[in-house]
Parts: C-alpha cells; sequence; structure tokens
C-alpha cells in the first residue's frame, strides 16, 4: 500500500498530468522487499536527457541528468532535482503525447538497486548523497552533490562517479553512447546473478566429472562483456616501458615479463590457429602447443599469452626457445595465457583486466598442462616483484592496471619494468673475426629514427656460442649488400660487410652513449615475430606520466568498438559548441551501420578540417589510403584522366576517416561499377540572406508538389546546414547531361513560376530574400552531403533522412547534431526504405515539362 506520506510527495507530480491523456501511473508501485531500487530512464523531451531515479520513503526521488551519466570521475554531470515519481513508474515506457508535461519518448534505460552510504536521508538534506549502484549499466560508487543554489525553483545537483575499480576516462568509453538501448525487458541484475552463480557451479561441476567446459560459463560473464562475432584477426596489446614503478602501486597487478614470443590462440570449435604479434600463422611450426590447447577444449575467443622454454630452474630461456624451432623440438615450449579479450560469443576488451583474468582462471582450471600455463600475478609491492624478478634472472615484470580495458596497440595502461636494458636491433653488418672464433666478429645493429632512417647503434660481440656463429654466418651470407644500410656509421672498428637490414638481434646493454651507441652488449637471439621496419630506440616513459584513472591521455582514447587509435581526443573541433574530435569519432562509430547504406558502392569525397572547422577545410576525392583502414581507392579505370577515387567500404572506415580529420563525407550522383548514368537527381534549396524558416518549409512543399506533378517520386532529408535536400531516385538510362539539363530546367519553371519565393542563378546577390534551388550538383563528378554525415559549421548539424509528413513540424536544417542524433535513431533509415525500389524514368517527366533533350 502507499503511505499517506508518499500519497503526499507525489501531490507536485500528479499536478503537473492529466492522466486522462498520458498513459505515466498516477501512482501505486510496492515499495521494495529487500535492496532499494533504481531506475534511469531515456527521456527524448524537448530535449534529450536521461532521469535518475532513487528509491527512498515510498517514492522515487528523481533528477534530471542532460548529458546523462559519465564513468569519468572527472565528468561532473548537472543533475536538476525534479518532483517525486510513483515506485511504479519505475517500469514506465511509452510516449508522453504532446501538450503534456514532458512530452516525448520514455525507455527505461538502467535498472537495478542501490545502496546508500549512511542516512540517506542525512545525505539528501546535507546536500552529499554517497550510494553504490547494482546496474546493467551504472555500477560501482558514485555521488550526488547539491550546488549552492541561488533561490532556483529546482535544486541543482552534480552526479558524479567515485574513483573505484570501474572508472573509466571519457575518451575511452562513453556508457550513454557505446550502451543506448532499453534493459526493460531484462531481468533485474540481481536476478541475473542468482541465476549465474546457480549455472556457474552447475558449469563447475560439470568440469570438475568429465573435464570439458560447458557452455553455462557464458552466464558467468563479467559486466561490460558484449555479443560479437570472433573476428578473423585481432592485434595485441603492448606495454609501454617506463623508469621505475607506478605512482599508484595498489591499482596495478604484476606479473613475470617472459623472455619469449608474443603468441595469441584463436580457437573456434575445432580450428585453432596461432598468431605471433604481427599477424604471422606458426600453427604449423606448434603442432605440440596446438594439440595441448585442442585437449584442453577451451571454449571459441582470443586467448593472449607468451611462449617460452623453461630451463633447468624453470626460468625462461630466449636462447632455447629458439633452439626448439631451430632442432624441430617445439614439444619443450610452455604457453602462459594472461588474458582472454574475446570469449564465447562475447567481446571483453571493455572488461576490466581483472574480470578478465578472473574468468580466464576459472576456464583453465583443470586444464593446465606441461604446455598450456596460467600465468600468476604477483601479491607484492612493485619495488619488491622487480628486485625478486632480477635475482632469479627474469628479463624482468609486466605491471598492469586492474580497471584497463584490452586496447589493439600500446597502451600505457600495461607497462615495462625491466631488470636491464634490453630491446631489439636490426642488423645491418658485421665485422671479421680475430683470433680463432667462427666467421662474425661482431654485429653492427641499428635502429630506425622518426624519419624512417636506420642509424647505426653499435655493435655486439658477445653471446655467442660456435653453432649460433656458424648459423648467422650462413644467415648473413645469404642477404649481402653492396652499400652501407645505416644513414652514418662511425667509429666501426674492423672491416665491414654490409647486409640486407632485415634480421632483427635481442639485445642486453649497460647504456647508451650520448653519441646514440650501446656499451657492455650481449646477444640473445634473432627474433623473427618483428619486423625490422618497426625497430627504435626504446625510451621509457617517466612513471609519474603514467596516466591515473580519470585522465585522459591520446594512448588512452579510442572507440572501443574499432580498432582506431585517436590522437588529439580532447582537441576542440567545433569552439561553438566545444565539441571534441573524440565526440566525432564516437558519432560515426554510433551511426555507422545506419550511414553505410548511403555510402557503400558509391565514390566519396572527404571534407577535412586538420585545424578544426573554423580553420582552413580540405575538399579530397583523391588520398592515398594505407593509413586508412575500411576506405579504398577505386579502379583508375573509373575516371580516366583522374586519380582514382575513394569508397568508404565499411564502418572502419568512417572511424579511420574521423581519425584523419574527415569531418563531412559527400558522394556522387552514381555508383562505383560505373560513372557513365546519374542514378539520382538532386535538389539543394539554399536560402539567401532574410529568408526565415517557414519559407524554405513552404518552398520545400512546393519543390514536392511539382515533382509529384511531373510523376517523380522524391525523398527528403535536412543538410546539416541552412536548407534542405530533395533527392529523385533514377533508373540509370540518362546521362549526365540529360539529368543535368532536366534538373535545370524543373529549377527554371519554378523560378519563372514563383519568382518571390524561387531563384536560378547562384550568387549572394541574387538570392536575398529567395531560395536557389542548386541543380548544379547534377553534373559529372558533382557531390552531395550523405545522410548521416555531420556538417563543418558551428553547432555540427548532421544530414538526416526525412518522411515528407516531417516537414510542417520541422524546426530547423540543422535540428539533429552530432550531439542530439539519439533523439533520431529509433527512425533511422525508415523514411527512405522505399528508396531503392523508387527509381524511375526521367521519359515521362520530360514530356510534362515539354523538355527536349539533344544528346551531343
Amino acid at each position: 500500500m502507499t503511505s499517506r506520506a508518499s500519497r503526499d510527495a507525489l501531490q507536485l507530480y500528479k499536478s503537473k498530468r492529466n492522466f486522462a491523456l498520458t498513459s505515466e501511473p498516477s501512482e501505486g508501485g510496492e515499495a521494495s522487499a529487500g535492496a532499494l531500487s533504481f531506475v534511469v530512464q531515456k527521456h527524448w523531451a524537448s530535449r534529450l536527457h536521461y532521469d535518475f531515479r532513487l528509491e527512498l520513503d515510498g517514492t522515487m526521488k528523481s533528477w534530471a541528468v542532460p548529458k546523462g551519466p559519465s564513468y569519468d570521475p572527472a565528468d561532473k554531470r548537472m543533475a536538476v532535482e525534479v518532483e517525486d515519481h510513483p515506485i511504479s513508474y519505475s517500469s514506465f515506457e511509452g510516449t508522453i503525447p504532446p501538450k503534456q508535461y514532458g512530452a516525448g519518448k520514455v525507455i527505461v534505460w538502467d535498472k537495478g538497486s542501490w545502496q546508500p552510504e549512511g542516512d540517506p536521508n542525512k545525505g539528501l538534506r546535507s546536500g552529499n548523497l554517497k550510494f553504490e549502484l547494482h546496474g546493467h549499466k551504472l555500477q560501482g560508487k558514485w555521488v550526488l552533490v547539491r550546488m549552492k543554489g541561488r533561490g532556483e525553483k529546482q535544486k541543482p545537483w552534480l552526479l558524479i562517479k567515485e574513483k573505484d575499480a570501474l572508472a573509466r576516462p571519457a575518451a575511452e568509453f562513453s556508457v550513454v553512447d557505446e550502451l543506448p538501448d532499453s534493459v526493460k525487458a531484462l531481468p533485474g541484475p540481481e536476478a541475473e546473478k542468482t541465476k549465474a552463480a546457480k549455472k556457474t557451479a552447475s558449469a563447475k561441476s560439470t568440469t570438475a566429472k568429465n573435464g570439458k567446459t560447458s557452455k553455462a560459463v557464458k552466464s558467468g560473464l563479467p559486466e561490460g562483456a558484449v555479443k560479437a562475432a570472433l573476428p578473423a584477426k585481432l592485434a595485441p596489446q603492448l606495454a609501454t616501458l617506463v623508469d621505475g614503478p607506478p605512482a599508484d602501486p595498489e591499482n596495478w597487478v604484476y606479473e613475470i615479463k617472459f623472455d619469449g614470443y608474443r603468441l595469441l590462440a584463436r580457437i573456434k570449435g575445432a580450428d585453432i590457429q596461432l598468431f605471433t604479434r604481427n599477424g604471422n600463422d606458426w600453427t604449423d611450426k606448434l603442432q605440440p602447443l596446438h594439440k595441448a590447447l585442442a585437449k584442453a577444449k577451451l571454449p571459441d575467443g582470443w586467448y593472449d599469452g607468451e611462449i617460452v622454454v623453461l630451463n633447468e630452474d624453470g626460468v625462461p630461456d630466449f636462447g632455447a626457445l629458439q633452439l626448439a624451432f631451430d632442432v624441430s623440438r617445439p614439444g619443450n615450449i610452455v604457453y602462459y595465457l594472461f588474458d582472454v579479450p574475446f570469449f564465447d560469443g562475447h567481446d571483453l576488451r571493455a572488461v576490466p583486466l581483472e574480470a578478465r583474468r578472473g574468468l580466464l582462471e576459472m576456464v583453465l582450471a583443470g586444464k593446465t598442462s606441461d604446455n598450456l600455463r596460467f600465468s600468476a600475478v604477483f601479491d607484492a609491492s612493485a619495488e619488491s616483484v622487480v628486485a625478486s624478478a632480477c635475482k632469479l634472472g627474469l628479463e624482468g615484470v609486466i605491471a598492469k592496471r586492474r580497471d584497463a580495458s584490452y586496447q589493439s596497440r600500446r597502451s600505457a595502461d600495461w607497462i615495462k619494468l625491466k631488470c636491464s636494458q634490453r630491446q631489439e636491433f636490426v642488423i645491418g653488418g658485421y665485422t671479421d673475426s680475430q683470433g680463432g672464433r667462427t666467421g662474425i666478429g661482431s654485429l653492427l645493429l641499428g635502429v630506425h629514427d622518426a624519419k624512417g632512417k636506420l642509424q647505426y647503434a653499435g655493435n655486439v660481440g658477445t653471446g655467442f656460442s660456435e653453432a649460433r656463429l656458424r648459423e648467422l654466418k650462413a644467415l648473413l651470407d645469404a642477404i649481402p649488400a653492396t652499400k652501407n644500410p645505416f644513414a652514418e656509421a662511425t667509429g666501426i672498428t674492423g672491416k665491414p660487410h654490409w647486409v640486407q637490414p632485415k634480421l632483427v638481434a635481442e639485445v642486453t646493454f649497460g647504456e647508451w652513449t650520448r653519441s646514440g651507441r650501446i656499451r657492455h652488449s650481449v646477444f640473445h637471439g634473432l627474433r623473427s615475430d618483428k619486423s625490422p621496419k618497426v625497430i627504435v630506440r626504446e625510451k621509457p616513459v617517466s612513471a609519474k606520466k603514467v596516466a591515473k584513472p580519470g585522465k585522459v591521455t591520446e594512448s588512452q582514447a579510442h572507440a572501443l568498438s574499432s580498432k582506431v587509435r585517436v590522437s588529439n581526443p580532447e582537441r576542440v573541433i567545433d569552439p561553438s559548441t566545444g565539441i571534441t574530435k573524440i565526440e566525432l569519432v564516437r558519432y560515426y562509430d554510433l551511426v555507422g551501420e545506419l550511414m553505410m547504406p548511403h555510402l557503400k558502392d558509391r565514390p566519396v569525397a572527404l571534407v577535412r578540417a586538420p585545424s578544426g572547422i573554423t580553420g582552413q577545410l580540405f575538399f579530397q576525392k583523391h588520398a592515398e589510403t594505407d593509413k586508412l583502414p575500411g576506405v579504398e581507392q577505386l579502379d583508375p579505370a573509373l575516371y580516366p584522366g583522374h586519380p582514382p577515387l575513394l569508397e568508404v567500404a565499411n564502418k572502419q572506415g568512417l572511424l579511420s576517416g574521423a581519425q584523419w580529420n574527415v569531418v563531412e563525407l559527400h558522394t556522387f550522383n552514381t555508383g562505383t561499377d560505373s560513372l557513365q548514368r546519374a542514378d539520382r537527381m538532386i535538389f539543394d534549396l539554399d536560402p539567401g540572406e532574410g529568408v526565415g524558416w517557414p519559407a524554405i518549409v513552404q518552398g520545400t512543399e512546393l519543390m514536392h508538389a511539382f515533382l509529384e506533378q511531373l510523376g517523380l517520386t522524391s525523398f527528403l532529408k535536412t543538410s546539416g546546414g541552412k536548407g534542405l535536400h530533395v533527392v529523385v531516385p533514377l533508373r540509370r538510362v540518362h546521362d549526365w547531361e540529360a539529368v543535368r539539363g532536366f534538373s535545370e530546367a524543373i529549377v527554371r519553371h519554378l523560378a519563372q513560376t514563383i519568382p518571390q519565393l524561387f531563384v536560378a542563378k547562384s550568387g549572394p546577390k541574387n538570392r536575398v530574400g529567395k531560395i536557389f534551388i542548386d541543380y548544379l550538383r547534377n553534373g559529372i563528378g558533382s557531390t552531395t552531403v550523405s545522410a548521416w554525415s555531420a556538417r563543418a559549421r558551428p553547432g555540427m548539424g548532421i544530414s538526416v533522412p526525412l518522411a515528407w509528413g516531417e516537414l510542417a513540424g520541422l524546426q530547423s536544417a540543422s535540428q539533429w547534431t552530432i550531439r542530439t542524433v539519439q533523439t533520431r535513431l529509433d527512425e533511422g533509415n525508415e523514411p527512405w526504405k522505399a528508396h531503392a525500389k523508387s527509381a524511375q524514368s526521367l521519359t515521362a517527366a520530360m514530356k510534362k515539362l515539354d523538355y527536349r533533350y539533344a544528346p551531343k
């Protein structure tokens, strides 16, 4: 029953609503028997916001959060206190009718339970309410802090994520962007946990009985796992060398730095593949390991680890590992697994490291063998772990941030703490031996500089066995070079014999000299898993500069659902709004699936804004695509006499383009198979100075009506700028001159018929107070901004497909921006679903307008 106190608290709620018109609940809802409930409702009212509600004393205490929650403690999100809502409101989804309070769509974006820290009523009164959330999307510790008000009717608060293991930098993860959908149909998180615990216990029992991992392990997946297909390729996360232990050691775990080769295992049923860090398939080289993995019957996934050979003291021996390959004895190789970025149909890259490791340890329980082991962590201080590792003769320690996501690149969330200086060098030559030693005196070593030139870095003449010297001499004799491969090579003792820079040596040394040479060097072996082109001088980063949680750095900033590294993520690209580069990348990640039908199989032009949208813009139809995954060059024969045109082949191309500072994407009026015929006719209604929005709407309605009189089906979209676009899909039966000529005839007819509204001449002076209908976009090589493209204009509006019935209620051509697009995602491309089937000929329309086209 609803208490009298809670009924009184709901009076303001009831006074604002007409329950004869709205489907919102008027009251009711039972208080939770156990833990207090919370809900976050995504609300598309006049502006999108998130209604954050906490159950307390028989009602839902409520705040409107305009930008939604953030896992970044540095993001202090405004939360405006609003009237209490009934507990029954927590399950409300639907559309509040127009002209009613809060008119617009509502979904249950998150739900679960909350646990206050101390007395919650005291926290509310004092303006400092701390609590823990247990939801599908929001978890961990949070706080609501009341701001000092100035007599506002609605009290302003701040919703802040507290610093705990679940906190995430904003540039790394945006929960509102990456998890946008309703959770109403899902059971409560507590129910899921109980169910998961039962299934996991059952799975462990099954494993103990027959040694086979049950599919039930899936229900024990950690929070943050996302359903995903198993990718064919995966680049590993790499560690950053630092000069000392991290400044916040309690937030890190420490593992052995194995003296071996990095190896990733892709398992899909009986298909097991083993890849090096560079993506080379070593499955055939590692058959004993392949058999060990097959015997373990691990669930599908990508498993990350390192292969080593242990000496008699149980310490990894790099030379022994090489010998295992050389004498075809890979049975001695041990595979230490330490991460699982994909598992059993789920992407775990956004899951914190500790949770991924916990799952991996559980999966490997009872399945390890002489060849397959779990890489344990050390429960001790960084200093003692490093000291112990060095005393044992190990290479060093890898420290990993406990809450780190998995990133396919070098990251400051994984750091290397080495016992001695050790790295790879490119072999550029050798000197003759002195005395009775076989073949080689020393190897001449180099590293690449920032310009890619190979710079001499000194030599190494110790650490060789006689067998190794003979092998090296044979390898070097097979790759002789006629000229010095080093940019400069001074200080070489003895006669040098140059070789092609194809081999990579692993070397320890005492120090670097001021002239860039190594001293006291020892050879450990060759590395066949690393390309010579990527070998540079490894310089340690100050441990003090290793980013702490909540601080955004370039190395952390990336779109989790993609493999794009975002440089300068916080650079402001639109000064009028403060929109940053990472926001643009996230936008294209969000709308990528909607945008691809408008881009696929269509040549594209890119508008780049390296200095932001207020700087110089570059319109590019041609570009090198080596560093633009997902963007492809088309056959040069498609457009003779021009460099190859471009196509965005998949969603990855949108992300790599945004990283390359691409803001706008414009498409040709034809496909990629041939440029001989147009497949659409475009009319861009461009208002001149002094033209108000009602006139634009009126002009577009007239344009639509006239096209219908001609028997032409057309489609509408916003431009994202000032005007609107009307698109007529065509069958490919007319050449460019026919389409352009007829579009001009249509525009001239309208300008002559309604001269007070339309003009057929471009130029600012001609269109003052009038709308220029731009038909010039219909020539060969002309382009129009794609649907869902952002615009390089203040506010960063977007081009959105519309139904004709929406025109009258449209507020502006930039009604939706990259920040407000979520209010439109549900509609998506639905207004244009008939576009492809509506392709038509212009012949009948030409006759109606009495337009005669004479081919040249």
